[in-house]
């Protein structure tokens, strides 16, 4: 994807839906890196959601005809985690900018599993300066 600066085989989605707030999809496959017994995992869930916020930011400016920006987090809070997917469950994750003040941004997300969340976590990202 062109809004992520990630490469394969640390892409966590597979299509962007929405923009801001973004939406992003990720079929689950064996042989993932972050696949273990069957099951995509924790950070796996959270990179994804990362991903998923950062692809739509990079969505935004690309239409707004900014250089796409490059994200850090600086925080994670209020993790919550329900269920992790299997092999072959398509996750689909929902991130929103609550919050923004200068290059500091809160965001919160959201993963869900056909009509069920599966884990929600706050994320404290700070994007770099574009020089």
């Amino acid at each position: 994807m062109e809004w992520i600066p990630q490469a394969p085989p640390f892409v966590m989605i597979d299509q962007l839906l929405d923009g801001m707030p973004a939406r992003a999809s990720f079929l689950v496959r064996q042989g993932h890196l972050f696949v273990a017994e069957g099951m995509f995992t924790e950070p796996g869930i959270m990179e994804h959601m990362a991903q998923t916020a950062a692809a739509g930011m990079g969505y935004k400016a690309a239409q707004e005809g900014k250089q796409v920006p490059v994200g850090f987090i600086g925080a994670i809070k209020r993790w919550e985690l329900n269920e992790l997917p299997s092999v072959g469950a398509e996750i689909i994750t929902t991130a929103e900018v609550r919050n923004r003040i200068g290059n500091a941004l809160v965001v919160s997300a959201v993963t869900m599993l056909g009509k069920r969340p599966i884990a929600s976590a706050e994320f404290t990202i700070f994007l770099q300066e574009n020089s």
